[in-house]
């Protein structure tokens, strides 16, 4: 069975992401059990200094440090619980010790699997105004579509003020339901939650749309790799 290692960002989603492997591992071994985990994080604000600067070597240079710590430990690949930093994904891949999981990929096969051809993306500004999801699903033969300025600027202000820190309130809630019935009403099959910590806020239940947790997804798509050698 593989090692996953984790390249962390974002604690609140890296723990979802740690959790969801433990569960899964235990619905496909038995009781207790899941493929062996190793987690190396450089702290978000190291992160957040170079992606407002748009400095994604920055950016990759900060994953690529956090990947050969975690070869040295014994992880046979990768995979990293945050959308945003994606951005910096094709100045990584070639250069890491260790292969890795693309999460929007992952994402976008999930969303193949469900026959989904239009979805609305939320996350970051910079994960809804970047390439990340709009590639990927654009190479799937499906379109991305986002919400407009102000609404994007709300829901990145409710992501670094609020969930990454592990506040979730009803408020919020009920402007991220708002923003996906408008997406809904515009056209979109499905929503995915392109923010790592998104899915601790909005459930399947309280959303208007499908959903696609890119976070449980990933962590899914790990444990089957792990498990299949």
């Amino acid at each position: 069975m593989l090692h996953i290692g984790i390249v962390a960002c974002s604690t609140e989603g890296a723990a979802l992401c740690y959790r969801t492997i433990s569960l899964e591992g235990a619905e496909a071994l038995g009781r207790h059990d899941h493929p062996e985990v190793s987690l190396h994080s450089h702290s978000l604000a190291e992160y957040m200094r170079r992606v407002d600067a748009a400095d994604w070597a920055g950016v990759a240079d900060l994953m690529l440090a956090s990947s050969e710590k975690l070869a040295k430990t014994g992880a046979d690949f990768l995979i990293c619980p945050d959308n945003t930093i994606h951005q910096a994904f094709d100045l990584v891949e070639h250069r890491s010790p260790r292969p890795w999981l693309h999460i929007a990929r992952e994402v976008a096969r999930e969303a193949q699997c469900r026959q989904a051809k239009r979805l609305a993306v939320l996350g970051t500004r910079y994960l809804m105004e970047g390439p990340v999801y709009r590639d990927a699903l654009k190479a799937a033969g499906m379109e991305q579509r986002i919400p407009g300025t102000e609404r994007r600027e709300r829901i990145n202000q409710i992501i670094f003020d609020e969930l990454v820190n592990g506040i979730f309130l009803q408020s919020s809630l009920e402007y991220f339901v708002a923003v996906i019935r408008v997406m809904k009403d515009e056209g979109c099959d499905t929503v995915v939650l392109g923010c790592t910590e998104i899915p601790l806020l909005v459930t399947p239940e309280s959303s208007p749309l499908p959903v696609l947790d890119s976070t449980r997804i990933l962590a899914r798509a790990a444990v089957r790799k792990a498990v299949e050698g």
